[in-house]
């Protein structure tokens, strides 16, 4: 079977979308000769070999991949326009569509992944223009597309709502968590955030929460890692110097992996207040990296943490505070958490992952 798909994602600094397209990548890399399957990687970037496209393609054979450069810039344009072009002329047997929209003028089956409704459920959280151009885009693809994956049951839930999909057509595949490679060094009173910076995520209240704890423990420190992508924006070393703790706060838009293996290495607490998540890596990743965790109390966390993370309202301030001093000064509080942890996190597998989307691009290739 020949399989296209749109790996844009995988290009500059990804984010969770590529990060998720390019596990999957590497399981479907692992397939051995005798695959029936060849896949066809469509992006804006300049060359013929996958391994421009970075990780896994850089690493050695590129086995069942092949790599089709497309001009342009990659944005909706260059989706609806040259991508649907280049595949319409390629005509794999099944397109996959990692980003939640896809060229409409396809003339095969598409499985299309759907990672939250954010940009329905809450039309606040973004511009005009990017909510409506989201919004469109997604309820048009989702209408077209063979098969929906949706990576929880909470997102299941809210696109048979709101864009009124049969259920029959949406199924929940779990992204898997790797286990980080980390230095070998002793635990601070570090709290970390990792993640792109989002209104929804209330950095805000952790930065108020994290000047009441220093209080209590003044060699504590926060450093919160991520793009700041917040509308309205959201000035963080403003925030930090109003509490008082500027000097106890760092920011940095972006770290490379091995810089974040030494900031999972010397944390004690993960924290990651946001109300709305269609998945959520970051909390299993810090889980992965043994680092007990803090999570706002939404369904999502319900779904996926159960008893893994310290659930609290992404508001209370105190509470938070509370919470972050608790697991720095009670080891037996962290060691509790991260045994749940262990026991969680082999739910979560991207060798499984990895098959159960391609065999739902088997029977969509095969209707």
């Amino acid at each position: 079977m020949h399989i296209g798909i749109d790996a844009r994602e995988l290009l500059g600094q990804r984010t969770g979308v590529g990060r998720y397209l390019a596990e999957l990548c590497t399981e479907w890399q692992k397939l051995p000769q005798t695959t029936p399957h060849r896949f066809t990687l469509y992006a804006p970037a300049l060359g013929s070999d996958p391994s421009v496209l970075g990780a896994p393609f850089d690493r050695g054979p590129a086995g069942p991949f092949r790599y089709l450069s497309l001009p342009g810039k990659g944005g909706s344009l260059w989706e609806q326009i040259n991508l649907a072009k280049a595949v319409n002329n390629d005509l794999p047997d099944v397109f996959f569509a990692p980003t939640y929209s896809f060229p409409l003028r396809l003339s095969i089956p598409v499985v299309l992944t759907i990672h939250d409704l954010s940009f329905a459920t809450h039309p606040e959280w973004f511009s005009w223009r990017e909510g409506l151009r989201r919004r469109w885009l997604t309820y048009q693809s989702s209408k077209r597309a063979a098969q929906i994956i949706v990576v929880s049951e909470f997102t299941r839930r809210e696109l048979v709502t709101e864009f009124g999909l049969p259920a029959d057509r949406v199924s929940v595949v779990w992204s898997g968590v790797n286990r980080p490679q980390l230095p070998a060094l002793e635990r601070e009173p570090l709290i970390l955030y990792v993640g792109s910076i989002l209104n929804r995520r209330h950095i805000p209240e952790l930065i108020r929460a994290f000047a009441q704890v220093t209080q209590r423990i003044p060699t504590a420190q926060l450093i919160l890692v991520g793009d700041n992508r917040s509308h309205p924006h959201q000035d963080l070393a403003q925030l930090a110097a109003a509490a008082g703790i500027e000097d106890r706060v760092t920011v940095r838009s972006y770290v490379n992996e091995s810089e974040l293996a030494v900031l999972y290495a010397r944390a004690m607490v993960f924290v990651f207040l946001s109300e709305y998540e269609g998945f959520g890596f970051p909390p299993l990743e810090a889980m992965a990296a043994g680092v007990p965790t803090i999570v706002g109390d939404t369904a999502v966390a319900r779904e996926l943490y159960l008893a893994a993370s310290c659930r609290v309202e992404v508001d209370d301030v105190i509470g938070i505070a509370t919470c972050i001093t608790e697991l720095i000064e009670n080891p037996t509080k962290r060691t509790t958490l991260l045994a749940a942890a262990t026991a969680r996190l082999p739910h979560f597998t991207w060798v499984r992952a990895a098959a159960d989307t391609l065999d739902l691009l088997e029977r969509a290739g095969n209707c």
